[in-house]
């Protein structure tokens, strides 16, 4: 059993906290903002919960409960054996977080980040052990997703490097080595090339949403369509990224359209705020198109 600190109760967060605990790991599930945390927990609790009605886990959803624990700080860094952030996709914040993390955490303890677009060599930048710095990007949601990429920075020991690889695997997952620190990685970078153009032909009405996730699904064999994936993801985090890329020269990766940009506006920004490309109930299930 170790002791994982995730930076940051989110989406991403919160599924890797359960995923973690699932596991068996021992888990401090770290906001800075006090409700984050306590909705995180009752996200999780219902997610054990069917989870466990469907067979899926063994464990009853309190034993597993039992291993996390909530925090505003990151002061149990000090006795973290992993560290995973997964905080907003604002480069400044990450390098602000892991100068921090990298001071309070021991040296031995591999820090990592969620992050999508930014390269982790920026990020290790902010620390002075840069080769404990690495990439584990989770796809979403967590505890449904068997993928994570792991991505080594250019200071990244190797050492580091194949412990993430392990880690990954303790959890169930499948590990992707992303030996080359690219923006965007290789997953995201597939996927913004096929969503731009999927936004672009809505936009332009040629498709529907709709029938765009229908052909993905029953044509190309996705689990679930790129609009589908797009609201789960959230379409303000979908903005952060695209920022970020556009400064890294790498606008070809995103739509032309202005569509997404009209959506956040609206605040039709994904299934957490029960409408996107799609509408949700209060519980996060999507509503039928009519």
């Amino acid at each position: 059993m170790q002791s994982v600190l995730i930076v940051g109760a989110g989406f991403m967060g919160s599924g890797i906290a359960q995923v973690c605990a699932q596991t068996g790991h021992r888990v401090h599930l770290m906001d800075v903002k006090p409700e984050a945390p306590e909705k995180a927990i009752r996200e999780i609790h219902w997610s054990l919960k069917k989870l466990f009605s469907k067979g899926i886990i063994q464990e009853p959803p309190e034993t597993v409960l039992e291993r996390i624990t909530t925090a505003v700080d990151l002061k149990s860094a000090t006795r973290a054996d992993w560290v995973i952030e997964c905080a907003l996709e604002i480069a400044e914040l990450k390098y602000d977080i892991f100068q921090e993390l990298d001071r309070l955490a021991p040296v031995e303890t591999p820090l990592a980040t969620n992050t999508s677009s930014i390269p982790i060599t920026r990020i290790a930048k902010a620390t002075r052990n840069p080769e404990r710095v690495l990439g584990l990007h989770f796809f979403g949601p967590v505890p449904l997703m068997g993928l994570v990429e792991v991505v080594k920075g250019e200071k990244t020991s190797l050492e580091i490097f194949e412990r993430g690889v392990d880690f990954v695997r303790s959890m169930g997952k499948t590990p992707v080595r992303v030996q080359r620190d690219i923006p965007g990685f290789v997953m995201n970078r597939i996927f913004s090339a096929a969503f731009r153009e999927a936004v672009d032909l809505v936009a332009q009405g040629v498709v529907s949403v709709e029938d765009v996730d229908t052909g993905m699904r029953l044509g190309y064999g996705w689990n679930a369509g790129p609009f589908e994936i797009a609201d789960n993801a959230g379409l303000d985090t979908f903005l952060l990224v695209t920022e970020f890329m556009k400064s890294m020269d790498e606008e070809h990766l995103f739509p032309n359209s202005e569509l997404i940009e009209e959506m956040v506006k609206q605040g039709r920004v994904g299934r957490k705020a029960g409408k996107g490309f799609y509408s949700y109930t209060a519980e996060g299930k999507r509503i039928p198109s009519k």
